[in-house]
């Protein structure tokens, strides 16, 4: 009996269709910005092109609204995204693979008036950026939240299509702040040189267009396709993928705006060895992750005092939505370090804000957390162990 079951079962599995691609679906997505690009690329040549090479139907469509092909790398849309990194990105995180980038790396920065000193300055100020999920948007909440600030900060916020326009719009006092590429800013201020300062950079981005290939695809075909897109035929107007950055810079994209600022006024920003130091001068570490989590592993002597987050994730949140009650437990006279889940997580960062607000004198954020003290070495306590030194 079992033997004709086990056949049985094996005929199924043998008998069920595979999956098929009737027809394969690509979409290229362009930045409202980039209209020479626009201009260059062939949308009919493409599809004629990637048809031959796969010996089937594809359909390939255009589109500058970002937040429409956003929706679709969370729903899976399309089998290939033809894109920016930050549309690359979050097609990453859904099911699809990386060939590449058309360009090398590329940097942002936030450009102010003159009289600005720092991207601080920009608060109840007003910004101009293209569309809200925009290279240059994320870039801007990146940028303000890593100076403890937020979109919400901000007395207006004006989106519209060209960063050159921004540019402008900063030398006329038409708005304070603007997002463009560094190397447009160069450009921009050698005929300029007066009218504006960088008040903020950002990290390293992936350059041009990124394609990304559903994983489901069938193997052949992403091969046929990763080897396309690193000499695409030059009537279709794209650029060989010719560029490898790394995973982690296109993480970092998808992050921007959801990662804590990396300082807070009133507390001391600190590394996993200061707070090896500081544990050894009698300071007290606080726990503020879930009970799950902290019976897990923790920091050997850390006090577990949970904070409830029900608030959102930004340096502009609703207090009265959380509960941190527990900070009623410690004594705001004594060092005292909040840490949590590391630079995504929140907890640790209200938490610390929260101490401040009840009068603490001491305060140290580890904003690296529990994954920063493990990375450089030091050994944890609970339900799991790690190896001391």
């Amino acid at each position: 009996m079992k033997m004709l079951t086990c056949a049985l079962s094996c005929a199924v599995v043998l008998l069920a269709p595979a999956r098929s691609w009737a027809e394969i679906s690509a979409v290229l997505a362009m930045e409202p910005t980039a209209r020479k690009m626009g201009f260059i690329l062939s949308r009919a040549t493409t599809e004629a092109q990637l048809g031959k090479l796969l010996g089937q139907a594809v359909k390939v469509v255009t589109s500058d609204d970002l937040t429409d092909v956003m929706r679709a790398t969370r729903s899976g849309g399309f089998d290939v995204f033809i894109a920016p990194a930050q549309v690359a990105a979050s097609a990453l995180a859904h099911g699809y693979e990386l060939v590449g980038s058309t360009d090398p790396n590329e940097q942002y920065v936030m450009v102010g008036r003159a009289a600005l000193a720092s991207a601080a300055d920009a608060r109840l100020g007003r910004i101009y950026l293209p569309q809200q999920d925009s290279i240059y948007t994320y870039m801007a909440r990146g940028m303000l939240t890593a100076n403890g600030l937020s979109l919400r900060d901000l007395r207006s916020v004006q989106y519209a299509r060209y960063p050159g326009a921004g540019l402008t719009a900063v030398s006329l006092n038409l708005s304070d702040v603007t997002v463009v590429r560094r190397q447009d800013w160069e450009t921009w201020q050698s005929e300029n040189p007066q009218a504006g300062r960088v008040l903020a950079s950002s990290g390293s981005v992936p350059g041009g267009l990124s394609v990304a290939l559903k994983k489901d695809l069938p193997a052949d075909v992403r091969a046929k396709l990763t080897k396309w897109f690193s000499a695409p035929p030059g009537d279709c107007g794209l650029k060989p993928v010719a560029h490898q950055a790394a995973l982690t810079q296109y993480q970092a994209v998808a992050q921007l705006g959801t990662f804590t600022p990396t300082q807070l006024p009133g507390a001391t920003v600190v590394t996993a060895a200061e707070v090896d130091q500081l544990l050894a001068k009698g300071a007290i570490v606080v726990d503020t992750r879930n009970e799950r989590e902290y019976e897990s592993k923790h920091i050997p002597g850390a006090l577990f005092i949970p904070y409830h987050e029900n608030s959102l994730k930004d340096v502009v949140y609703e207090v009265s939505a959380d509960d941190f009650s527990g900070v009623a437990r410690l004594d705001a006279n004594k060092p005292t370090i909040f840490h949590c889940n590391g630079p995504e997580c929140w907890k640790s960062y209200k938490a610390s804000r929260a101490a401040l607000a009840k009068g603490f004198t001491k305060v140290y954020w580890f904003r690296g957390g529990l994954p920063a003290w493990e990375a450089a070495g030091f050994p944890t306590e609970g339900k799991v162990q790690v190896a001391k030194r």
